[in-house]
């Protein structure tokens, strides 16, 4: 176990220095500013910086302060020191990945009330000066050795950043005329109104006209240049909605307030729906805080226990999808509670037919591996604990679930219990659907929909499958 200890009063020597060295990242620089709420553009804003004085993002002053403090309290005096006094001259600044050693160094002693004076410096890896200063402390009197407390680990997530990425990722690309069924409450009219004002979709609204329109003046919300097609009730609403994009007249549906189940009813329609010959399924596509990429998972909503063929096709539109957004090589681990085929676990063995499927041409665009279960699909070192060597297995960007259960399962405990951000789309139908949550905010609704107009414009282009 590693200790800190103090020099007191009487050991300290003028002279005596201590020091410690650290190197700026960003991390450092967003930590800082959430402690302090110091949002200054200069250290935040790299647009902004790159137009400023010093042309780049650069620390707080006051990191370098506190990490003097550190050594004052952890080093030199070390534990038991009281501060009293501190000046900073700020001589340059410190820009990210400049590696500073903060030294103190014991200048004056004053026996009356055991005060000392150290002076102050932090250097660069140029040796130039960034801070220089004094402080005055009271030096502890007895001796304190304990050990060094272990700091919880600290994981900086923008809410929001990624699907802002995936919104801002659709700004070049047309709007797609969108089907919107039964936007009958706030949550859905807003999501798809918001959606239509930032350029992703034409929304023509399916509902009963009356509904849509008090919904709309209860939230203040102006329809006089969106279309509305009236129809009676949510299941006309939906069967409306199908016709208009079998017709070629939309070419994406968004869900508002209706069910899942009543939605799906016409677009399967052996005669009037939406069926292709691929299953259709959904994919949820997270922001996951703890995690480096966003995290796409199938299927969670549609398909309670998929064969084997359905599962070939579950895979092929979570493809299709992580290549629309700009994935070059999806990586899709199937996921099962083991990692070795075993005959009595189905999922298994579905894993290892997928994985010859792919080999065999029959899924394309990814990279597939499994089974693997859960924590060796997204943790490297837990793969590598387990002697797995793959390129799928601690870095997937898909997760395959065995069945509806656990990929909802999943889904739901990365929403509630580790701060994911959700977005949903359903693949396989002649047109994207959007499927959101009643529960889900406005952002999530945007993010959706820019992940099914950018599968559109993909699709378009013939890019995917």
């Amino acid at each position: 176990m590693q200790f800190i200890e103090n020099k007191t009063f009487d050991e300290l020597k003028v002279g005596d220095s201590a020091e410690l060295t650290r190197t700026l990242k960003p991390e450092d620089i967003e930590l800082f500013a959430v402690m302090s709420g110091d949002v200054n553009p200069a250290h935040v804003d790299a647009d902004f910086a790159s137009s400023d004085m010093f042309h780049k993002v650069i620390a707080h002053g006051m990191w370098g302060g506190a990490l003097i403090s550190a050594v004052l309290g952890t080093e030199l005096p070390g534990p038991g020191t009281i501060y009293l006094n501190q000046n900073f001259s700020f001589r340059a600044p410190v820009g990210l990945g400049d590696t500073i050693t903060i030294r103190v160094t014991v200048a004056k002693k004053s026996a009356a009330h055991h005060h000392v004076t150290l002076d102050c410096l932090c250097i660069n890896q140029n040796d130039e000066t960034v801070i220089e200063g004094q402080a005055e402390v009271i030096a502890p009197t007895q001796k304190v050795r304990r050990p060094r407390v272990t700091l919880p680990e600290v994981h900086i997530h923008e809410r929001g950043a990624r699907f802002s990425d995936l919104i801002k990722a659709t700004s070049s690309i047309e709007p797609v005329r969108t089907a919107v069924v039964h936007p009958c409450d706030e949550l859905s009219l807003e999501g798809a109104l918001s959606a239509g004002e930032k350029g992703m979709i034409i929304p023509v609204l399916v509902g009963p006209t009356a509904k849509i329109e008090a919904t709309a003046k209860a939230m203040g919300a102006d329809l006089s240049n969106i279309e509305i097609v009236d129809v009676p009730h949510s299941h006309a609403a939906a069967e409306t909605a199908v016709a208009l994009a079998r017709a070629g007249k939309v070419h994406m549906l968004m869900k508002g307030k209706i069910h899942t189940d009543e939605l799906l009813a016409p677009v399967v329609d052996k005669d009037t729906g939406l069926r292709t010959e691929r299953r259709i399924s959904h994919v949820f596509v997270l922001d996951v805080p703890s995690y480096p990429k966003p995290l796409l998972i199938s299927d969670a909503a549609i398909n309670i226990f998929p064969d084997l063929q359905t599962k070939r096709d579950i895979v092929q539109n979570a493809i299709d999808l992580a290549l629309a957004l700009g994935i070059e090589l999806p990586r899709v681990a199937l996921l099962s509670a083991v990692e070795t085929v075993t005959p009595s676990i189905p999922s298994t063995v579905d894993a290892a037919g997928l994985c010859k499927m792919a080999d065999r041409g029959q899924i394309t665009g990814g990279l597939l591996d499994g089974p693997l279960a859960f924590d060796n699909a997204i943790s490297k070192s837990a793969a590598d604990s387990k002697g797995i060597t793959s390129q799928v297995a601690g870095q997937a960007d898909i997760l395959i679930a065995p069945d509806l259960e656990a990929g909802n399962m999943i889904a739901k405990q990365l929403i509630y219990l580790a701060g994911a951000d959700a977005a949903g789309v359903a693949l396989g139908a002649r047109v994207p659907i959007v499927l959101t949550s009643r529960a889900d905010g406005v952002l999530s609704r945007l993010a959706s929909a820019a992940i099914a107009q950018l599968y559109v414009h993909k699709s378009a282009a013939g890019a995917l499958s």
